[in-house]
């Protein structure tokens, strides 16, 4: 070996890299791009509020007036019994014009006014009046009053012989039997009801074939629906009337019994509502098991209120009862103590269901409170588990594809739907099953959608951060993410546009921080995006210097500084992370607004406040120290930089003091900077470091040392503070586990000793270290040592490029008195 060439390799600088053997520019930077570090920080945490509310105390929407509210009063008189008229197909609807009669009133006589129907005989047969026919047939289109019931059966009982006006047809027809007072209108028949024409006297037909062509005209079902009618009709009398006679007996408070026989009941009717097919709109007489159950919500119990609630939802309640029953739910899943009774229930499948089926034009406010509601059970981690179940998450993502389609006119109730919403999502996200879920449904890109739809809204906005920021912490929810076209944009538009909403902006940097935090593709996409570093470093201004200064005193000042901190803390890792990309950190390096940025930041800040801050900004100048260019702001401010390291070196806080060393280890390339270091007597700290039990400090520490010995004037200051004995420790006890390290300390003595050029070990520490070199330098030794770890072929790759050369260089020189040799 030359003596120029025993001088380049005591110059060497140190940089942390893979190879101690000389290489190209292209391997060294390539390797130093290894020793960038990824910056990690905590999740932003996100208490749980106690109060349910429909809108918590935060949210923008808590004071405005026209907001859906949390609290009401329901009762049964709040509910539409008209809902109760099985669906008849298509409805038409009702005519413009008003039908104008031929003939004049008659002042004496309002009756003769209106022309006469025929006379029915089989009426005349039995001696009634005219005028009492008369009246009986012009009122055939209403209902039959249950107070006049009564006496139609009385008229049948006296006239056994006639047929055609069965029991049964007059609990279905729209008669109305009128005793001497004024008509009474009732609602209005059913299509194939008002198709029923009375034989009239003058027609001249039989009352037989009038049955007939009564049939035919009507188009009366065969036999087998008769049969079905008969069928249904034995239920509703056997089973189901006297279940409904026993609820209305409660609800008009003539009975006591205790809740469980009446929720056993509601169970009862719906079981068999169920095995007969009558659920839905099928039941002809759905009305009134709609009012019984309507009056049974007046008892104020919420165990019953949660089966009436279930049986209503599964006769398809619609308009204002389908509104009234969501609100009933919703005021029940308000009281953390009723979770139990979603548990024990089947309602959260009702409630799944209004909404995959409800639209959302005529339905949005019952859907509110139906997503409400699934918000605060999601509260309970075994409700929790249930809505996983359940198929939660691929029912909330179709609701979302038509949330961001809708109309204009319903924009305001499609955002008060999706705080919900994505609040109840932001819950799921805490199990780890939804984890595949929300990837496999898309649920992530589709939050992308909503949050491009509504970007003014700070709830919706805040939720959706909330998610992401929990979601992209594991890898195949990240990857979805950063899939995602124009994420990053959208992005830094809401870090626009809501800059001042502390707790949104947080955790949108957490989440640029995970997407930047494994790979270079989403550091290059972000850094490309026209205002990636404007919003970024504007951002990063406004709360370095937001509204009072840190060195004001009091417990104000104290809580400002952390919480304008949490946003800097994810800022400057989105920054340490961004640089690992060669480009972006080439460019990073020559910002001089980061720069000044960063040197501010460990100015005004102190170690003990702002410890993570602190932190996280030292291994962004350490991973920008990386690139030496001329133009390099990190090079051009070393000397400055050197001295705000100083009050890290010098805090208490161990990670402070690991981070300041590493950008020393890169700094003191510089002779400014050695003399910096030796003149405040930082070397003394970095000596000390070498009895630190953390292989990572004893690194850092072999590093700088490394350089500090490329001064020989620093070679005896450092042989004075023990640096020998240090480092001949340090091997011996990491070495064989850490060759990297091993090989660094070889380094730094190999410099120390100027190559053994200078006589400053004693032969004591001078036979250790050979003993030492001679046991690691032993192949089938250094095998044992590496056993059958999981990172066996990079230990063993460290062992053969990083210490082997040098320590074979090291042994030699110590084994002979010429160091050329």
């Amino acid at each position: 070996m030359t003596s120029m060439e025993t001088k380049h390799e005591i110059c060497s600088p140190f940089i942390p890299r893979r190879n101690s053997l000389r290489k190209t520019c292209a391997e060294i930077v390539s390797e130093a791009r290894q020793s960038l570090r990824v910056q990690s920080t905590l999740r932003p945490f996100t208490p749980r509020d106690g109060c349910r509310q429909l809108f918590g105390r935060n949210s923008v929407r808590a004071d405005h007036d026209g907001r859906p509210p949390s609290t009401f009063s329901l009762h049964a008189q709040n509910f539409d019994a008209s809902d109760s008229r099985p669906g008849s197909g298509t409805r038409l609807s009702p005519l413009d014009h008003k039908p104008k009669f031929p003939v004049p009133r008659d002042a004496d006589n309002p009756f003769k006014a209106f022309p006469k129907p025929p006379t029915d005989p089989l009426e005349a047969k039995r001696g009634l009046s005219g005028a009492r026919a008369r009246l009986l047939k012009a009122q055939s289109l209403t209902t039959l009053l249950p107070s006049e019931a009564s006496t139609v059966s009385k008229v049948n009982k006296r006239n056994p012989g006639q047929k055609q006006l069965s029991a049964k047809r007059l609990s279905s027809t729209d008669h109305i039997a009128v005793h001497g007072g004024p008509l009474k209108a009732g609602p209005r028949r059913t299509a194939s009801e008002s198709r029923i024409v009375q034989p009239g006297v003058d027609s001249g037909v039989r009352p037989a074939d009038c049955r007939a062509e009564r049939r035919t005209e009507l188009g009366y079902e065969d036999d087998a629906r008769r049969t079905e009618e008969d069928a249904e009709s034995l239920v509703w009398n056997n089973v189901i009337a006297p279940c409904l006679h026993e609820l209305e007996s409660v609800a008009a408070g003539s009975s006591e019994v205790s809740l469980d026989h009446l929720c056993d009941l509601c169970d009862r009717l719906h079981a068999t509502l169920a095995d007969t097919n009558m659920l839905g709109r099928r039941c002809k007489k759905r009305s009134g098991i709609l009012r019984t159950l309507f009056r049974l919500i007046d008892l104020n119990s919420a165990q019953l209120n949660v089966h009436i609630a279930k049986l209503c939802l599964a006769l398809c309640v619609s308009g204002n009862n389908l509104l009234n029953i969501c609100k009933l739910i919703f005021q029940i899943s308000r009281s953390e103590s009723n979770d139990i009774l979603f548990k024990n229930n089947s309602v959260i499948d009702s409630l799944l269901g209004v909404l995959n089926n409800e639209d959302l034009s005529t339905s949005g406010e019952a859907l509110l409170y139906c997503v409400g509601t699934l918000k605060f059970i999601s509260g309970n981690t075994t409700i929790l588990r249930l809505l996983l179940d359940k198929n939660c998450i691929g029912v909330t993502q179709k609701l979302i594809q038509k949330l961001c389609i809708a109309e204009d006119a319903i924009f305001t109730i499609a955002g008060h739907i999706l705080v919900q919403l994505t609040a109840t999502l932001r819950n799921l996200a805490d199990h780890p099953d939804s984890r595949p879920l929300f990837v496999s449904f898309s649920v992530l890109p589709a939050l992308c959608q909503v949050l491009r739809r509504h970007c003014g809204d700070q709830d919706i906005c805040t939720n959706i951060s909330r998610i992401y920021s929990k979601l992209s912490s594991y890898s195949e929810c990240r990857l979805a993410l950063a899939q995602t076209p124009d994420c990053y944009p959208l992005f830094l538009e809401l870090l626009n546009t809501h800059h001042q909403k502390q707790d949104l902006v947080v955790r949108l940097l957490f989440t640029l921080g995970n997407l930047t935090a494994k790979s270079d593709e989403p550091r290059q996409q972000l850094f490309q995006c026209d205002i990636c570093m404007g919003t970024l470093l504007q951002v990063y201004s406004s709360y370095l210097r937001k509204d009072m200064s840190p060195l004001q005193k009091g417990a104000d000042s104290l809580v400002n500084v952390r919480e304008t901190d949490d946003v800097l803390v994810k800022l400057v890792r989105v920054l340490a992370n961004m640089c690992i990309h060669p480009a972006v950190g080439l460019s990073l390096a020559t910002n001089s607004a980061c720069i000044q940025l960063l040197m501010e930041t460990l100015e005004v800040r102190c170690v003990q406040e702002s410890e993570e801050l602190l932190v996280n900004v030292a291994a962004t100048i350490n991973n920008l120290s990386f690139y030496q260019e001329e133009n390099s702001e990190i090079r051009h401010n070393q000397l400055p930089i050197a001295k705000l390291m100083l009050k890290l070196v010098l805090s208490s806080s161990m990670d402070a003091m690991l981070e300041a060393t590493r950008v020393y280890g890169n700094l003191s390339q510089y002779k400014d900077v050695r003399d910096f270091i030796m003149q405040n007597k930082v070397h003394q700290f970095v000596v000390t470091l070498l009895d630190s039990k953390s292989a990572e400090m004893c690194f850092s520490a072999c590093g700088v040392l490394t350089n500090l010995a490329l001064d020989p004037p620093n070679r005896v200051c450092l042989a004075l503070e023990g640096a020998f004995a240090k480092l001949v420790d340090c091997l011996r006890d990491f070495g064989a586990g850490d060759w990297q390290l091993a090989g660094q300390a070889c380094q730094a003595l190999w410099n120390l000793t100027g190559g053994v050029s200078e006589k400053l070990l004693d032969t004591q520490q001078q036979e250790t270290l050979l003993k030492i070199l001679t046991t690691y330098l032993d192949e089938e030794e250094a095998l044992k040592w590496i056993g059958n770890e999981d990172g066996r072929d990079f230990n063993w790759e460290c062992w053969e490029l990083e210490f082997l050369p040098v320590a074979q260089k090291l042994k030699r020189a110590l084994q002979s008195p010429d160091p050329t040799a």
